[in-house]
C-alpha cells in the first residue's frame, strides 16, 4: 500500500474532497484513513510533527512507498509560483553550519518524468537578510518544514520515500496575491495527484 502524507490539512483538502468523491474528506490532522489501495495521513506543520508522526505510521501501517505532497516557498526564480516541484535531493537546513552535519543529505528517486525535478532544503528558521538567502540560492531551489525528516524515517524504516511540492510563494517577496495563488496552487497539487494515483500503485519496474 501506497501511503500519501500531506503537510497540512490545507494542503490535503483539494485532494480529499476530489478523490473516490470525498472518501477521505473529512480527515484532520494527526489522523489517517485508508481504503483497499492508499493510506492517507495529514502530519502538520515542522520537524517534530513530521518525525513523530511518519515514524508511529510506518509502525504502524506496512506501506511499501511514501508520497509526500505539499507546499513550498521558491529560494530562486528556477520555479514560479504554481509550478510542481519533483524532488530529487533534500536536506536539514538549520544545522548546515556544522562541519559534519548529523543528517545526511537525502537523494530520492525522480517519480514524475513530467514534473520538473528540484533540490529541496527543510527549515524551521526563518531566513533573513539578502545574504542569507543568497546563501541558500546556490545550494537548493524550494524550501519546506516536513519533507526532510519525512524522507529520513522513511529510510530508517526501509520505505521507499517521494515527495511531490507546489511552489506558494518565492522567499523574500511580498505578494498580494499570495492567498488567492495559495487557493489555486493546492487545487493543482490535488488535481495532480487524483490523476497520478492509478501510476502510484502500479507494481515497481
Amino acid at each position: 500500500m501506497t501511503g500519501i502524507l500531506f503537510s497540512t490539512l490545507e494542503d490535503a483538502q483539494p485532494f480529499l474532497a476530489t478523490y473516490q468523491r470525498g472518501r477521505f474528506d473529512g480527515l484532520n490532522e494527526g489522523e489517517q484513513a485508508n481504503d483497499n489501495e492508499i493510506l492517507v495521513s495529514i502530519l502538520g506543520i515542522g520537524k517534530i510533527k513530521g518525525t513523530l508522526r511518519s515514524d508511529r505510521l510506518l509502525r504502524q501501517k506496512k506501506l511499501t512507498s511514501i508520497l509526500h505532497a505539499g507546499t513550498c516557498t521558491g529560494l530562486s526564480d528556477k520555479f514560479q509560483v504554481g509550478e510542481l516541484v519533483s524532488v530529487t535531493q533534500v536536506f536539514e537546513g538549520d544545522r548546515i553550519e556544522l562541519s559534519a552535519p548529523t543528517y545526511p543529505r537525502m537523494p530520492l528517486n525522480h517519480l514524475f518524468p513530467d514534473v520538473p525535478d528540484g533540490i529541496l532544503v527543510t527549515q524551521d528558521h526563518t531566513v533573513e537578510g539578502a545574504s542569507e538567502l543568497s546563501y541558500w540560492q546556490r545550494i537548493a531551489d524550494v524550501s519546506d518544514m516536513t519533507g526532510y525528516p519525512v524522507a529520513y524515517v522513511a529510510a530508517t524504516h526501509g520505505i521507499s520515500c517521494h515527495i511531490i511540492k507546489v511552489v506558494a510563494g518565492r522567499m523574500g517577496i511580498d505578494d498580494p496575491d499570495f492567498r488567492k495563488n495559495l487557493a489555486a496552487v493546492r487545487s493543482k497539487l490535488g488535481t495532480f495527484l487524483s490523476e497520478k494515483i492509478p501510476s502510484l500503485l502500479a507494481p515497481a519496474e
